[in-house]
């Protein structure tokens, strides 16, 4: 397992902007899923954007497809969530997470071993 620590949470005025990352202890990155879920208060928490790193492959929710965009920086070992247009609907806490082992993304917690603490994105 490795830690991943969040940043970038804040609060930001609808249109606005924010750029979560997310730093990792200790990955190769060569080939494993980095995902970022949210989970807003009263609701289940939601797969929001995933990357494969072996091909770059990405998913988006539909809910921030043409607005949020996944990227990562290998040298740094960070993984980014780039929000614009952002809306009060994703207000949430927003979590990193990741499934090593060369395995692909999928929608289930239970496969995304390793999470960061979470930060807090609110929009008004």
């Amino acid at each position: 397992h490795v830690q991943l620590v969040e940043s970038g949470g804040g609060s930001v005025q609808a249109g606005g902007s924010l750029r979560l990352s997310c730093s990792a202890s200790a990955y190769t990155y060569s080939s494993h899923c980095m995902a970022w879920f949210r989970q807003a208060p009263g609701k289940e928490r939601e797969r929001v954007a995933t990357m494969f790193t072996g091909d770059g492959t990405t998913y988006y929710a539909g809910s921030v497809t043409g607005r949020f965009t996944i990227s990562q920086d290998n040298a740094k070992n960070t993984l980014y969530l780039q929000m614009n247009s952002l809306k009060p609907e994703d207000t949430a806490v927003y979590y990193c997470a990741a499934r090593p082992g060369g395995y692909g993304c999928t929608t289930k917690l239970v496969d995304y071993t390793d999470w960061g603490q979470g930060t807090q994105v609110t929009v008004s």
